[in-house]
């Protein structure tokens, strides 16, 4: 599940600023959301392909 951290955040393995986007499990993220040191990331839709249509000739 991917947060936006609120905080910076360190430890002895890890180093978190404020705004970053990172990728942790779905306890972490409620725990960290809860605590008011990120927030959830919706995941938005893949953008879907269009296909293009032909280009229109002109009329004689």
């Amino acid at each position: 599940m991917k947060i936006k951290m609120l905080t910076s955040m360190s430890g002895p393995e890890v180093q978190r600023n404020r705004g970053d986007v990172i990728e942790v499990s779905a306890d972490e993220a409620v725990r960290l959301a809860e605590a008011g040191f990120a927030e959830l990331v919706r995941s938005e839709p893949p953008d879907r392909a269009v296909k293009q249509g032909t280009a229109e000739k002109a009329v004689k």
